[in-house]
């Protein structure tokens, strides 16, 4: 079996039986198309490869690629999922990828933004025009509902339901959820199914809800790039995500509890959910800093008498 069939039928395993979504499995097979083109220059197949040759073809990513840790972490994921795939296959005996520590990932807290910068972006949005009103009525519903950039652009016209206030999303591992959307993002999402919508698919028709100038679903790249200009417009520094971290935050600081925001956002593992509890705390130190900047001072051990 050549190496361009074993990628494949690999990715077919990816999604047929582990269920990974069609995201995930595009991710593992470029890692892996990384790793069999390493083997062929190094001359090496998988009957022979030991813990040493992965360990070396890391570090060659690390030093050749620039890879951080998350990235060694993932790729590290993938080769141990594509190893346990050669096993099955009967082309290893061995998962030389099983002893090898996931790198830690550093901490990092979202990004996150104030309501007056979120607002500053979306009202960039030129609605006298239909694309500019589709991206209004986007926009709101991902910072209304905390969506990701996939289950956006993939929601169809029925899974809105004005209502209840409600859109049926598809997540991670193709799960579905109810997520809920306010009052301005329903006011925005009409107006774009009655008066733009039809004028940018004119005689086609589609059953996604955002629809391109080619009459298809709109793209992921077409969704960043023009949240990317609104951004530059306003002159703020934002990532799409970050619509979906600001969301998130805002729910916690208004003491929504951490199993209706997990549910919310649809994460598998409420330790990933916890992460909005310390961007909380991280901007209540931030206030603490800017209207008491004499409290470190008057609290010193030093200066307090008990």
């Amino acid at each position: 079996m050549n190496n361009l069939d074993l990628l494949k039928r690999f990715c077919a395993r990816l999604v047929a039986v582990e269920r990974r979504s069609p995201l995930t499995a595009e991710t593992y097979r470029l890692e892996i198309r990384r790793f069999l083109e390493y083997l062929e220059t190094e001359n090496l197949g998988l009957a022979e490869l030991e813990s040493s040759h992965v360990i070396r073809y890391l570090e060659c990513r690390r030093l050749r690629d620039r890879i951080d840790s998350r990235s060694a972490a993932k790729a590290v994921s993938c080769l141990r999922s594509f190893f346990r795939f050669t096993q099955d296959a009967g082309l290893m005996k061995d998962n030389p990828a099983v002893i090898l520590d996931l790198p830690r990932r550093p901490a990092r807290l979202p990004d996150v933004l104030g309501r007056e910068a979120v607002e500053r972006i979306l009202d960039a949005a030129d609605t006298k025009n239909p694309l500019g009103l589709r991206n209004r009525a986007l926009y709101e519903l991902v910072y209304s509902a905390g969506l990701r950039v996939s289950e956006a652009v993939n929601l169809g016209l029925r899974d809105i339901d004005f209502g209840e206030g409600l859109a049926r999303v598809t997540g991670k591992g193709g799960k579905e959820r109810f997520v809920v959307f306010g009052q301005e993002a329903a006011f925005w999402l009409k107006r774009y199914i009655a008066e733009a919508r039809p004028k940018i698919l004119g005689l086609r028709r589609s059953n996604f809800l955002f629809v391109g100038r080619s009459g298809r679903r709109l793209s992921r790249k077409g969704m960043w790039k023009n949240y990317h200009r609104y951004v530059m417009m306003t002159g703020t520094k934002s990532r799409l995500h970050t619509l979906r971290h600001s969301f998130a935050t805002e729910l916690l600081a208004g003491g929504a509890d951490l199993r209706s925001v997990q549910e919310l956002l649809g994460h598998a593992d409420i330790t990933t959910t916890q992460i909005y509890t310390h961007v909380d705390v991280s901007l209540l130190r931030e206030s603490h800093r800017k209207f008491l900047p004499k409290l470190k001072d008057l609290a010193s051990p030093k200066q307090v008498e008990l």
